[in-house]
């Protein structure tokens, strides 16, 4: 079974210097038919103007990890770390017992886009922390690139929550299968470009939420770039 967010259908803040799309219930949008799937509660796609960003704000018991599509997104925290994430970064923050932290946009010509995704964390409590990594385009293309997992297996960023998540570079006709495991479902979140699953196309900024099979498949329709969340059927 597949059940699609469209891409129109998704909740908008907008400001300024901030153009935010809610895939789930976020901030002033809420939607109690959209509270998140599994253990992941945040995808937003945000696009900041240059020279704006996020002031200091606090943090805890989350997972959040940052996806960087276009521009940089200068990140500064409460635990000392201070750097700058670009386009093919992927960045992770536990917030665990609390933390602050700030993102801006450095660029004072380019606009930056980035997903903001927040995962249940598995332990509460935990001491806070902070990763990041570059995945070249061609770990991605054509393939399911592992960029976030349990126990930071083949590569990956390690994060306290029971969530794999891949991406992958898809040219038009290009395919990818993933397995679920008997408990497991995924999340397929179109970054740009679309796809087909099946008979469905699905288009930029489109998600689908997929349970009850164990393999799919999901081919180029065009180029495209695709996040894939294997998930606990049940958080």
């Amino acid at each position: 079974m597949m059940k699609i967010r469209r891409a129109d259908d998704r909740g908008r803040y907008r400001n300024d210097w901030l153009d935010s799309r809610h895939t789930f219930s976020f901030g002033e949008y809420y939607d109690p038919a959209h509270m998140g799937v599994s253990n992941l509660r945040v995808i937003n796609d945000d696009r900041v103007a240059a020279g704006a960003g996020f002031p200091t704000h606090p943090h805890r018991d989350m997972e959040i990890v940052s996806y960087v599509l276009d521009g940089a997104l200068e990140h500064r925290d409460s635990m000392g770390n201070g750097s700058v994430i670009r386009a093919g970064d992927v960045q992770r923050m536990s917030a665990g017992t609390g933390v602050t932290h700030s993102e801006f946009n450095p660029s004072g010509e380019q606009a930056t886009r980035f997903l903001q995704i927040w995962l249940l964390p598995t332990k509460r409590g935990v001491e806070p922390c902070y990763g990041q990594k570059y995945f070249a385009p061609e770990e991605k293309q054509g393939r399911l690139r592992l960029l976030v997992s349990p126990d930071g297996r083949d590569g990956s960023i390690a994060i306290n929550s029971d969530a794999r998540v891949y991406g992958t570079l898809l040219d038009d006709g290009e395919a990818v299968d993933q397995a679920f495991d008997p408990g497991r479902m995924g999340y397929i979140q179109v970054a740009r470009g679309s796809i087909r699953i099946g008979d469905e196309r699905l288009y930029e900024g489109d998600g689908a939420a997929v349970t009850g099979q164990d393999r799919i498949e999901i081919r180029g329709d065009g180029a495209a770039e695709v996040l894939l969340f294997d998930l606990p059927a049940t958080a």
